[in-house]
């Protein structure tokens, strides 16, 4: 081998001990030692590679001394003002398709409303330069949050005396109050420093005892088009709600810093009073007469609450919800124009009505739903906001034994999925008391429906929807309706500032598309496209034969 060659590969091997230095301090966390073993061994070896090939190197610079020099010079001098600049003002380009290293707008205005300090200690290892990276970017968004960055086996004590069993695991403190956060996702991240910040929390109640999807429950099935039992479509029997969980809705809640909890109101104990917002999901037998007179009660005490009833399901709630100003019909929507894949009987809805609950929010659909209606006169002191409404081309289906529009008998579309109800508590009296007032001549006028201005800014706030299987483990993370769910919640609660944001992940991307928009596609990609093909290419070849 020639020694000239032999000297060259020494130099190289310089080199590459440089660059792999650089790249094992960027990529890894505490690594420092190796980085600096390998950037003295990379600049020892490089020296003796330019040692070795100083004659070859000076015949090349003797040639091109004055060229080489400018062009060494201006290279230098770039390089400088790149790090320098880079140094004084930082910068990131996130160019991944999910902006997977990026901080959504959501959380941004989060960090910059916060006004108690809040301290993060993270413990890794060094392999989770990602997040790591991420604790930074939101510590840089915001004065009032600080982090340190420990590992566990390097820092044992320091894990010990902060309880920390495992990396991985963030420590966030606040005035006095701590809280670990053991998941890198962005709104398990954020929502921990909201509700550590706050320092307080809210409970979010289900019914329990009749049939309801259980928000302690994993279960869940795949929706596969054709599947026998699967379809929640015409002609098929309707999937029983207790084989769906809703243990994601939960996890999502609790990551929010709400406490979920189930409640029995058939073992004769009423709503707790601690209850933020009482969700009714889905019922598949009646409520006891008792039953019904609680969440009566406690929707006229001011409170607020979700009910999610599914078609064809009489729960004895119909006269609750009547009083709210709303109809509960008993139909099935089938929206020919605007459904999701291949199934009519899950109205798809991309256009909302305008309300903080549907700001940014992408499709939702609903499998297997009822439409909603206004009573004919309405109910004092109540306002009633529809907030989301199927096609035009839409109908609701009476009588599913023989599908199918029957003109005057099955509503026409656009129907209503979706209400807000906004109502000032105490606003009048239940219907027994009305009653027997009425026999024995005592009413009191003067308590009945007469509300001041300044009381509306107390009013308890009611979500009522026409379906509850979209709220299940099956669909609640299929497009937009785990935030259509999480955003409702919020805005029930009060709080509407939380962030309910799906885990971001390198899924490979679906594009899910309404029946209109898979017609619209096949018209335009296998007849539109390759038509306009031929008609260009029949015209070359007429004009040149």
């Amino acid at each position: 081998m020639d020694q000239s060659f032999r000297n060259l590969l020494i130099l190289i091997l310089g080199i590459t001990f440089l660059i792999l230095s650089v790249v094992m301090d960027a990529i890894l966390v505490d690594t420092l030692v190796i980085a600096n073993t390998l950037l003295v061994a990379g600049l020892l070896v490089t020296i003796t590679g330019i040692y070795l090939l100083r004659a070859e190197l000076n015949l090349f610079f003797k040639k091109q001394r004055g060229e080489a020099l400018a062009w060494s010079l201006g290279m230098v001098g770039i390089v400088v003002a790149v790090c320098y600049l880079s140094i004084k003002y930082p910068f990131r380009i996130d160019m991944t398709e999910g902006d997977l290293y990026s901080l959504s707008a959501e959380t941004i205005d989060m960090l910059e409303s916060i006004e108690t300090p809040v301290h993060i200690s993270f413990f890794h290892d060094p392999m989770m330069r990602d997040t790591v990276e991420f604790y930074q970017l939101i510590a840089s968004k915001s004065d009032q949050v600080t982090v340190e960055f420990h590992d566990p086996m390097l820092n044992p004590s320091i894990a010990r005396m902060k309880g920390i069993e495992f990396a991985g695991t963030a420590l966030l403190e606040s005035e006095g109050r701590q809280l670990q956060v053991n998941t890198p996702h962005e709104s398990d991240i954020a929502n921990g420093i909201l509700k550590i910040s706050r320092g307080i929390q809210q409970t979010i109640c289900f019914l329990d005892g009749h049939g309801e999807p259980d928000p302690f429950s994993l279960e869940q099935h795949d929706h596969i088009e054709g599947d026998s039992g699967h379809d929640h479509g015409l002609g098929t029997q309707y999937v029983l709600h207790e084989r769906h969980g809703m243990a994601k809705l939960r996890n999502s809640l609790e990551s929010m810093n709400y406490v979920v909890s189930k409640v029995t109101l058939a073992q004769g104990r009423g709503l707790e009073e601690d209850c933020a917002v009482f969700i009714v999901a889905g019922p598949q037998t009646p409520l006891m007469q008792s039953e019904v007179r609680w969440i009566d009660q406690y929707i006229r005490d001011g409170n607020n609450a979700l009910f999610m009833l599914d078609p064809f399901v009489t729960t004895g709630l119909e006269p609750v919800i009547e009083q709210l100003g709303v109809i509960l019909n008993d139909n099935l929507v089938l929206d020919e124009e605007s459904h999701f894949w291949a199934d009519i009987s899950s109205p798809a809805v991309t256009k909302y009505n305008l309300h903080s609950i549907t700001d940014n929010l992408t499709l939702t659909f609903f499998p297997g739903a009822r439409s909603l209606s206004p009573t004919e006169l309405p109910v004092a002191n109540t306002r009633v906001r529809p907030l989301i409404n199927t096609s035009r081309k839409s109908y609701g289906e009476t009588d599913i034994t023989e599908p199918g529009y029957e003109e005057g008998v099955d509503p026409k579309g656009p129907l209503t999925l979706m209400v807000i109800v906004n109502r000032n508590p105490h606003y009048g009296k239940n219907a027994e008391t009305a009653i027997k007032e009425l026999q024995e001549g005592t009413t009191d006028n003067s308590t009945t429906d007469t509300v001041t201005e300044d009381s509306t800014a107390i009013s308890s706030r009611i979500a009522i929807i026409g379906d509850s299987d979209f709220a299940t483990n099956s669909f609640f993370h299929v497009m937009g309706n785990g935030k259509l769910l999480l955003s409702t919640i919020n805005y029930l609660a009060a709080q509407e500032n939380l962030i309910g944001l799906e885990p971001k992940s390198l899924d490979i991307a679906r594009v899910n598309l309404t029946n209109t928009q898979m017609k619209g596609t096949f018209v335009l990609s296998i007849i539109l496209i390759p038509a306009l093909m031929a008609i260009i290419g029949i015209a070359v070849w007429w004009r040149r034969r």
